[in-house]
């Protein structure tokens, strides 16, 4: 059973970094074919894919968010993380992270964190 666990701080002040991460447990963010994903929902909006690392490490954004969008990984803790710069409360949303990639087939992505809220506020 894959288990995702998103946490970092629930309040970023504007144009500051916002940093999440997700704990995996229960599989390998190293194991072979699988990638990992940053979702996000803003209030009263959709689901919206903000990028994805594979298995070896690869990287791929959502070209509206690419200039501000970083994920890496630790595997050692099993891990990877979001950092998303520059911040508004436009980026205030509950963010996801889930097990898939390649964009916006959330039909596909067959393992959720629960989320967490991330305001944007001075």
């Amino acid at each position: 059973q894959v288990q995702l666990q998103e946490s970092g701080p629930g309040l970023v002040k504007p144009s500051q970094t916002l940093s999440l991460t997700c704990t995996v447990s229960g599989g390998s963010i190293a194991t072979t074919n699988y990638a990992w994903s940053w979702i996000r929902q803003p209030p009263g909006k959709g689901l919206e894919w903000m990028g994805v690392i594979g298995y070896d490490g690869s990287t791929y954004y959502s070209p509206s968010l690419k200039s501000r969008t970083s994920i890496s990984r630790d595997t050692s803790k099993n891990q990877f993380s979001l950092q998303l710069t520059s911040v508004t409360p436009e980026d205030t949303a509950v963010y996801y992270c889930a097990r898939g990639g390649g964009g916006h087939y959330y039909w596909t992505y067959d393992y959720w964190g629960q989320g967490t809220q991330v305001t944007v506020s001075s």
